[in-house]
């Protein structure tokens, strides 16, 4: 789609939107796939989309065919309560606590199912944290490409993808072969949260701060991953 097109578009829907501030955005992509967003803004050729769940996903604006409202509205809780990360809760007691329970936000897509299951299985990596990694980072859009360079479902990086031998990254088994055994190898030597940090941002980023680096894009790429998995 050409660039000044979809401002247009972007511009139009950013209006209509004004009467519905309860509502959320439909995103299409040109793979037949959408996803509903808070919000969205361009940069440069790109466009960067507020998810649901938290964080932020950018994707070229060429992915996508057209954005328009939410016809779902999608009300903020009056009296959530916070749950906290450790603690386990039963599913199937009532309401009595005042919690909501909140509906799964993780998705799935039946193309890439089996692809997921095998490789998860095979480097004993749980599959529900697979499908986050994968959602986050690209919104099951096999062709995504970043503007640094990250490629396909998983968002390989160039040097990665020469680490574990990938010829095609935009291949769905061959990425997701090399995102899941790349994923493996950081929750091998680090705890849960600094294994998604450095997914993100590097490994070496993550021990030159020895934490969660202070990027807001690492940081909110970190909590929608635990967000999704439920921790």
């Amino acid at each position: 789609m050409n660039h000044k097109v979809l401002v247009s578009i972007v511009s139009f829907v950013v209006i209509v939107l004004g009467a519905l501030p309860a509502h959320a955005e439909l995103v299409f992509f040109s793979s037949g796939r959408n996803l509903s967003v808070k919000s969205h803004r361009i940069e440069g050729g790109s466009l960067v989309l507020a998810l649901r769940t938290g964080g932020e996903m950018t994707c070229d604006v060429s992915l996508v065919t057209r954005i328009a409202p939410d016809e779902v509205a999608y009300p903020e809780p009056e009296n959530e309560v916070r749950l906290k990360p450790d603690a386990t809760y039963d599913t199937n007691a009532g309401d009595d606590r005042g919690v909501r329970l909140q509906p799964d936000l993780l998705q799935a897509d039946t193309r890439y199912t089996a692809i997921i299951d095998k490789f998860s299985a095979e480097q004993g990596v749980p599959v529900r944290l697979v499908r986050a990694v994968i959602q986050v980072e690209s919104a099951y859009q096999e062709n995504a490409r970043s503007k640094k360079g990250a490629m396909g479902l998983m968002q390989l990086m160039p040097e990665t993808a020469r680490q574990y031998a990938v010829s095609n990254p935009y291949d769905p088994a061959a990425n997701i072969e090399a995102g899941v055994k790349h994923l493996k190898s950081l929750l091998d030597r680090l705890p849960l949260s600094l294994a998604l940090a450095a997914y993100n941002a590097g490994e070496a980023t993550v021990q030159r701060f020895r934490g969660i680096p202070p990027y807001p894009e690492t940081r909110n790429y970190v909590n929608s991953v635990l967000r999704l998995i439920g921790r």
